[in-house]
């Protein structure tokens, strides 16, 4: 019998950029079943970077956002790499566009407008190029010392809810995964994170860190073709064939004692050890692998800079800032490693020193005396070799 194939709906020839819609107002959740040529409709306010990169790698025939993509409050990253990209960027069109259309509708864009399959308009706003998204940047660069002060507020905040966490440790699990004197190679699936991993396999090869996943991180492993030996997160983007590996997971609960990511494991038979904290979850892998004596922490993915601070969009993430400090000269960022590390011995280096061996053995064995006997007596088992074969094949 033979089974049907299912086909995607031949859009119907309109003018303008069509394709069917894609609905999410959790830009991560949509990005998991974007196709290219789709136009995903998202509700993202400061559209930042590594959401930008995750839409972008799908390959969308435009993007729609119920919200604002620069409000003003800093200058995030996020649309400039979209029009660079060339994908068209409809901008702030209202929340009602969300539940106004189903999964999957035909929707075509011309100028700053968005039409269904019937040809009525279902949302207006405006369409972002270079040269706007440039000069809504300029504009939030005035707003930048606002969210400055905001953010160190939430600095002071955070010291006062996790100074025992911060300054002794108080609060982190006991884990199976032995870390003391080792390196341990933390990923988050953020900036940059596929070329930093293929930048770090001589390292990986050589030291074989402790590797930990965080969330999404553990595909972003698997995928580069490793095993991650701990999961840590609250387990909302990591795939249930990450989970599967066999790592070791640790699962991100909320002060309270909340957890839902165990919620999910305990669906999937699996176990987790709670860490209750306050930060984010590439924090709270820090501060396991500098409790459990880890002697360098390579970091992929994180973030390290104020404005990857900001466009990470959370109030928490003080708390990245804080960690860092507090983990110190233990971390290293994987572009560090990857500009400043190379293997003790190239491809190169080995080629050109096996040719000089092999010169030298040339070079001995013709001119001493026992070379020269070794060479006659190779020499005569050659030629009988020679008179053997040619006695075969004759």
């Amino acid at each position: 019998m033979r089974i049907p194939v299912l086909r995607r709906r031949r859009m119907p020839e309109y003018p303008g950029i069509s394709g069917a819609a894609r609905l999410d107002r959790r830009t991560k959740n949509l990005t998991k079943r974007l196709e290219p040529g789709d136009i995903a409709i998202i509700d993202h306010v400061d559209l930042d970077r590594v959401a930008a990169e995750a839409l972008v790698a799908c390959r969308p025939s435009a993007i729609v956002n119920a919200s604002a993509s620069i409000s003003g409050r800093y200058p995030n990253l996020g649309p400039e790499i979209i029009v660079s990209a060339g994908i068209p960027l409809l901008d702030n069109v209202g929340q009602g566009v969300i539940g106004r259309l189903p999964e999957g509708a035909f929707v075509r864009i011309e100028d700053n407008v968005m039409y269904s399959e019937d040809d009525r308009p279902v949302a207006i706003g405006t369409l972002l190029d270079k040269e706007s998204v440039r000069a809504a940047m300029e504009e939030a660069r005035a707003g930048l010392s606002e969210q400055i002060e905001a953010f160190a507020e939430n600095t002071l905040k955070y010291i006062r809810e996790e100074r025992d966490l911060l300054l002794d440790g108080v609060g982190v699990p006991a884990i199976k995964t032995p870390m003391d004197g080792r390196q341990v190679l933390i990923v988050v699936r953020g900036y940059h994170y596929r070329e930093d991993i293929a930048a770090l396999r001589p390292y990986i090869r050589e030291y074989r860190p402790v590797m930990i996943g965080v969330d999404g991180g553990a595909d972003a492993l698997i995928e580069a073709g490793y095993r991650p030996n701990i999961i840590i997160g609250d387990l909302d983007s990591v795939s249930d064939e990450a989970l599967r590996c066999g790592a070791e997971i640790v699962v991100h609960a909320y002060r309270d004692g909340r957890a839902p990511g165990m919620e999910r494991l305990r669906e999937l038979g699996l176990d987790g050890v709670p860490f209750p904290a306050t930060g984010t979850s590439e924090d709270i892998a820090m501060l396991l692998a500098d409790d459990k004596g880890a002697n360098l922490i390579v970091a992929v993915g994180t973030h390290a800079t104020l404005v990857e601070f900001l466009d990470k969009g959370r109030a928490g993430m003080a708390s990245t800032f804080l960690t860092r400090l507090r983990v110190g000269g233990k971390l290293v960022d994987a572009k560090g490693v990857s500009r400043l590390y190379r293997s003790r011995i190239s491809t190169t280096s080995l080629l050109v020193m096996c040719l000089a061996a092999l010169v030298t053995i040339a070079v001995t064995i013709r001119v001493s005396p026992l070379g020269k006997a070794y060479y006659h007596v190779f020499r005569a088992q050659w030629d009988a070799f020679v008179f053997w074969l040619q006695g075969i094949f004759s």
